[in-house]
Formats: C-alpha cells, structure tokens, sequence
C-alpha cells in the first residue's frame, strides 16, 4: 500500500512537469544561461565533492515552473524524499549571488533527503554567474526591483501549499539569499514557520522587526569581512529586546561561504556544525 500510494505522488510530480513545460509553451526562453568564462581562479567552483556527510535518502527532483513574474515563467528545483507517502513540512530555498546553480541543487537535495520537501527558487530568471563581476551584476537587478523578488518569493509559498499540501513552510537562504529569507518572513508575517540564515545581511530597523512572528536561525562567520559581525550582534540585540524567537551562532574563525560547498572558504567541520543546528531548528519548528 506504501509502496502504490509513493508511486502514485510522483505520478503527479510527472504530471506537473509535463503541464509546466506545456504552460511554458510562446514564452520567453528562461532557461539557465550558459555561464561566463574565464581564468579558473576568477569563476565560481562547479565542484560540490565536500567532506560532508552524504545524502540520508535516494530524492526524487524536477524542474517546475512555480511562479509567473513579470510576465515571465519562473522555474525552480523541486525535491522530495523518494520514499515520501505523506506530505511532509516544506522548505523555500533561497540561492547566493551566483544564482540557482548545480551547487544550490545539491544542497535541496541534501535537506530533501533529511525528510522534507524543498522547493529551490530562482531570483535570476533562469541566469547563473561564475565571475563576481556578474554575480553582483545580479544581484543589483534584484536590490533595485525588491518587489519582483517579494511576488516570486511569495509565490512560491503559495505554489508549495497548492502543490504539495505542506502544513508548514520555512525558509533558508545562503549569502545574498541569506538576507531574502530574513525578508520573506518580514513580508509573510504569520505564514513561515521558521527562517534560517546563511551569513546573510540582517540589518533591519526596530518597527520592522517588531512585526516579525517568526522564528529565526542565523549564522555567521567570525572572520567575515562582508557581513560584520558588530551588525549581526545589533540585530541579536534588538530581537532580544523585542523577545522574538532567534538564535545567533557565530563561528569563530569562519568566513562568508564557509557552508557552501563550492566556495574557496568552504569549512566541512563548522559547515557540518551549523548544518546539524539547521536540522535541529527546523525539527523544532517544522515537526
């Protein structure tokens, strides 16, 4: 009966795809831009081979269009458990300044395999960077239309209770997305069960703040020279003072990136360490 009643979840995952890539049909073409070239010290690392522990379960991913924004279709990486009967709590994940890359995917697989169903967002439509120069290129097309970036998070959301009958949603970013997963708990208020924070910029005056309802998870390099660690101290501060649900962990020594698996400041043991307090927190909130 378990083994009909998977089989007949990912017959729908199927049927999803096929009715995307029909939907898709005289749109724009959005797939992911072949990246930029250049000498290999200066590109973004493909590798994702880490020291971290593999994947706790076989998943089973698609890509699926999730969101229309601007009158574009968006496509994310859709994962779940491959042994998933019932639906299982959700999470929106959010990528770093280089875009939805292999790397962004391996990690939705890994926390699929934990026992959730992930949904990986795109903020870039569909383009993917190696050199800094056009990573950050990006990044400034989202800082400077913030509200596209809200709608396409806020779709997601929406797309992930329809699709996927999730009776809690969280969020988790890394590096720039980092910063958009504390943003999409400030912009659904009372709809995220729980955000965590990848070396994130968390700067936020107090009146905003004070409508935050949900709980909060954020960590951060000691040794971090883009996100300073006197700012995410404010941030810890004013939480505390508005008795919200947060937990800062800073890890000393450690710089930006230091989780991600491509990153030249990638550290196994804190990204296995902070990895585990993730997995810890969403179980809290998520169970």
């Amino acid at each position: 009966m378990i083994r009909h009643r998977n089989l007949r979840y990912v017959f729908v995952v199927l049927v999803l795809t096929a009715l995307s890539i029909l939907s898709s049909c005289g749109q724009s073409d959005d797939a992911p831009t072949t990246p930029a070239t250049g000498p290999a010290s200066a590109q973004r690392p493909s590798n994702t081979q880490t020291d971290l522990p593999p994947a706790a379960r076989a998943v089973v991913a698609e890509t699926l269009a999730y969101a229309e924004v601007d009158e574009r279709l968006v496509k994310g990486h859709f994962v779940f458990p491959e042994d998933m009967v019932d639906p299982l709590p959700a999470i929106i994940l959010i990528h770093e300044w280089w875009g939805l890359n292999n790397e962004m995917r391996a990690i939705a697989d890994r926390i699929a395999a934990e026992g959730y169903i992930v949904l990986a967002i795109d903020l870039f439509s569909g383009k993917v960077a190696t050199l800094p120069t056009d990573a950050r290129n990006l990044m400034v097309e989202v800082v400077e239309n913030p509200d596209l970036a809200a709608i396409n998070i806020e779709s997601a959301y929406q797309w992930i209770l329809a699709t996927t009958g999730a009776k809690q949603v969280a969020a988790v970013g890394y590096g720039f997305g980092g910063g958009w997963s504390l943003k999409a708990a400030l912009n659904l208020p009372e709809k995220l069960d729980a955000a965590v924070i990848y070396y994130g910029q968390v700067a936020g005056n107090e009146d905003a703040l004070a409508a935050l309802k949900t709980p909060v998870l954020g960590m951060f390099g000691g040794a971090d020279k883009i996100i300073p660690i006197d700012s995410v101290r404010q941030f810890e501060t004013q939480m505390e003072g508005l008795d919200k649900a947060c937990e800062i962990e800073i890890y000393p020594g450690a710089k930006s990136g230091f989780a991600s698996p491509g990153s030249r400041n990638f550290n196994s043991r804190t990204a296995n360490e902070s990895w585990n307090k993730m997995l810890s927190f969403l179980q809290q909130y998520l169970a």
